[in-house]
């Protein structure tokens, strides 16, 4: 593919996909780890998301390895890599922490990182050229962004686009820039064996998997659970009163020592495959303005090309999601082009290829008259952004820090 047939085909085509097979690094069959989330009520053990899913005219219980969030997650990674390693010309923000002397916080934090992309709260409590951020004209020109003009984030930071992003503290809290994700994509384990479970409070019916986790731990110094341990803020001690104020009586367990006695659990699945599903809607990017025909058809195949690239980069890392959740691609599937009225044609992309469909692309929009950033814009925290993480940090090592706050 050149970059003008990815020109025609975002004009006339509906989308790009790819539905690639997965198994495990040890074979078919073997045992892999979803990840896993809170139980729906207090005290419920962990468990992996499942679903039943229409496949080949069958109900077939799936579990999801990893969710659309992830995926973007990872492609973003997989990209930042190629711009670090210069690879490509890809304009990013970067809030730059080097001089905040903030231990354990990454030197670098940038708009591929953030969970809210360019509209997040790091960048907005940071400075650029000694201007709060969404106060500088370009902070002023992202808070502006619409689909009506979405140059202003291109030129900045376009996997904003590419993924999706939302200015939701902007003008009018909720009603502020708002760009649906154009790429998705996400993993799940086809044909996964279940069982039924009901609650013994509630006798609600639930199904989860039928394999089954096991843990334990022996303590090499042999500390039993019936040693009085006492334990406060302050810390630990066998004598209440050197154990510091409000000092409590726990299980030795409790300061990890002593033995974990054996535990099985619900988790850990088995699949016939997994299947990692990309889209990548042409439909969505024609949703995208940028200003004149010819700039909204450079706009769009910057990108798509960049997209393309990503899937492929993420192939040339590999699967490697999670602890026991290591995948290997089953054969290599192509990529389809899907016309408006359904009907597909393959469509033969290499990550070489891929790279050169960028760059074709990239000078294309310089020479559509779009302000592409060589270097990646650098922003430096203000000192409320420094000194609240500071003091997250010594709440966190004081033991009082509590939870993350919900979002």
């Amino acid at each position: 593919m050149d970059l003008s047939e990815l020109m025609s085909t975002v004009v006339e085509d509906a989308a790009l996909r790819r539905r690639q097979h997965l198994q495990p690094v040890g074979g078919k069959g073997d045992k892999i780890f979803p990840p896993t989330y809170p139980g729906e009520q207090n005290g419920e053990p962990p468990r992996h998301v499942y679903e039943i899913r229409r496949i080949e005219g069958n109900d077939v219980w799936c579990v999801l390895l990893d969710s659309v969030q992830s995926q973007a997650n990872r492609l973003e990674q997989s990209l930042l890599g190629l711009a670090q390693q210069e690879l490509l010309r890809l304009p990013y923000l970067v809030v730059d922490f080097t001089e905040s002397d903030l231990p354990g916080v990454v030197p670098e934090i940038t708009s591929l990182d953030a969970p809210h992309r360019v509209y997040d709260a790091i960048f907005r409590d940071s400075l650029l050229d000694s201007s709060p951020f969404m106060q500088s004209d370009l902070g002023v020109r992202l808070a502006s962004a619409s689909a009506v003009d979405s140059s202003a984030i291109l030129e900045v930071s376009p996997t904003a686009l590419l993924f999706g992003s939302w200015h939701s503290t902007g003008a009018g809290g909720g009603m502020g820039a708002k760009f649906a994700r154009c790429l998705t994509s996400e993993i799940v384990a086809v044909g996964v064996p279940v069982e039924k479970h009901v609650n013994s409070r509630t006798s609600e019916v639930v199904y989860r998997t039928a394999a089954r986790r096991t843990g334990s731990r022996i303590d090499p110094l042999g500390v039993l659970k019936g040693v009085e341990v006492y334990k406060s803020d302050a810390g630990w001690d066998v004598d209440q009163d050197r154990a510091g104020k409000n000092a409590k009586k726990v299980r030795p367990s409790e300061i990890n020592h002593g033995n974990i006695a054996p535990s099985v659990e619900p988790l850990g699945v088995t699949c016939d495959y997994a299947e990692h599903m990309f889209v990548l809607s042409f439909a969505g990017l024609r949703r995208l303005h940028f200003g004149s025909d010819a700039r909204d058809s450079a706009a769009r195949a910057l990108l798509a090309s960049l997209g393309i690239l990503a899937i492929l980069e993420q192939d040339l890392q590999g699967y490697a999601l999670r602890s026991r959740c290591d995948l290997v691609a089953e054969g290599r599937a192509p990529f389809e082009v899907v016309h408006p009225d359904g009907s597909t044609e393959e469509v033969s992309v290499g990550r070489d290829n891929a790279l050169s469909l960028y760059h074709a692309a990239y000078e294309a929009a310089l020479g559509s008259g779009f302000h592409l950033q060589a270097e990646p814009i650098r922003l430096f925290p203000q000192s409320k952004l420094v000194e609240i993480v500071r003091q997250s940090q010594r709440l966190a090592l004081a033991g009082k820090g509590g939870e993350a706050d919900d979002q």
